[in-house]
């Protein structure tokens, strides 16, 4: 293994991953449909089952020094590893589109002549340009605009402690529309749950496994804790704009100037990681050109209104990630003898997908036991070890 990274690398790696408008965002929709007393114990929760998650499967990179889709492969075949693929470049491919939404927002806000379509369009121009010139110098530049923008949001969260208030929650908040405790479990989870098909791409080059993986597991955890917590904030002045409560609170044009750049920054690595999963799939693509032609189709989405589906948005990818992070825990963890067994492969599949439609199921009601995201998971992962006790009894 070449260039191992170490345990200060990786924390500062999965802190700025989460150090995101996209995570402000799940925090500012929570707020604006939710009690201010309610939310916090589901809030916390489901990061903390979240980060538990990230651990076990980022742990399995990093101990078979392989990236997050090879993983996949052991519990789900060749054919199978290349249907998550698939569906993680989709993922991204939101992604982009929504980060891109979220930039044109914040820039229209300062009243500048140009329209939201033609400012998500460029945003994506600049994000799909990047990517085809190579990521090279592109290090110095992302670390420069983290780094400034966390001392941006230091001071913001600072100023909205001093001048939040719970009546400016409750100012927005109305009790007709009311999240129920597993609706905000079940947001809060969704964010650390998107990046389980990534985060193997980062640990297997860790020169500790355990200890690095626990760390970025945990950076993420808190800085994505923090992230929400501002969006809450940002509800408490009576806000439901990160560029305005950065206006609101004297931070200025610069601030958001800042605070739509960092999209930019962020956008770049979900491109470029997009481009990489679509090789993945098809060894003869150009992850360059696989880049800008995400970036060519974020911008349809972003000017179709992902924004107003972000939180179903949230949910799909539990509905989808959830299931199979438990098919590949149990049979990573549990099964050591019959990975190269194609009805093994078949069956795992057979388990993920009940787990999905468990999911969309559950999705439905407003249980008072477990959500939605809880059930697939204990679903899948019981199916998937009923086959690992079949074969351990027809092995003895």
């Amino acid at each position: 293994m070449e260039n191992p990274t170490g345990i200060f690398t990786n924390t500062l790696i999965w802190f700025g991953v989460a150090i995101s408008v996209s995570e402000i965002e799940a925090g500012i929709q929570i707020a604006s449909a939710s009690s201010l007393n309610s939310l916090w114990l589901p809030l916390v929760l489901g990061h903390v089952l979240g980060g538990i998650l990230l651990f076990f499967i980022g742990f399995i990179g990093a101990k078979l020094r392989i990236n997050a889709m090879e993983t996949t492969k052991s519990a789900f075949g060749k054919y199978g590893s290349k249907f998550f693929a698939t569906l993680n470049v989709l993922q991204l491919i939101a992604w982009v589109a929504v980060l891109n939404a979220q930039g044109a927002v914040a820039l229209v806000s300062l009243n500048l002549p140009i329209s939201f379509e033609m400012t998500s369009a460029i945003l994506a121009a600049l994000v799909g340009l990047w990517v085809y010139i190579g990521l090279q110098r592109s290090t110095k530049i992302t670390t420069s605009v983290m780094s400034v923008l966390i001392a941006l949001l230091v001071i913001l969260s600072v100023k909205l402690f001093v001048f939040s208030t719970p009546a400016g929650v409750n100012s927005i908040f109305s009790s007709s529309q009311a999240l129920s405790f597993w609706n905000i479990f079940e947001i809060s989870i969704a964010m650390p749950i998107s990046w389980l098909p990534v985060i193997s791409d980062y640990t297997k080059d860790v020169e500790n496994p355990v200890k690095a993986t626990a760390a970025s597991a945990i950076a993420y955890t808190l800085a994505s804790l923090w992230m929400y917590f501002i969006g809450i904030g940002v509800v408490s002045i009576g806000s439901k704009n990160i560029a305005d409560a950065i206006l609101i609170m004297g931070l200025g044009t610069p601030g958001v100037i800042i605070m739509v750049f960092s999209t930019v920054t962020t956008n770049l690595l979900a491109t470029n990681s997009a481009g990489e999963s679509a090789k993945s799939i098809y060894s003869r693509l150009n992850p360059k050109i696989a880049g800008v032609i995400v970036s060519v189709l974020s911008v349809g989405i972003a000017i179709s209104g992902i924004m107003n589906h972000y939180i179903g948005f949230l949910y799909l990818i539990s509905s989808v990630f959830a299931p199979m992070a438990a098919v590949l825990l149990i049979s990573f963890y549990f099964n050591k003898n019959d990975e190269d067994n194609v009805i093994h492969w078949k069956w795992n599949m057979f388990a993920w997908f009940v787990g999905f439609m468990v999911y969309q199921l559950a999705g439905l009601f407003d249980s008072v036991v477990l959500g939605p995201t809880l059930l697939s998971i204990i679903v899948s992962a019981t199916l998937t070890y009923s086959y690992v006790l079949l074969q351990n009894n027809i092995s003895c």
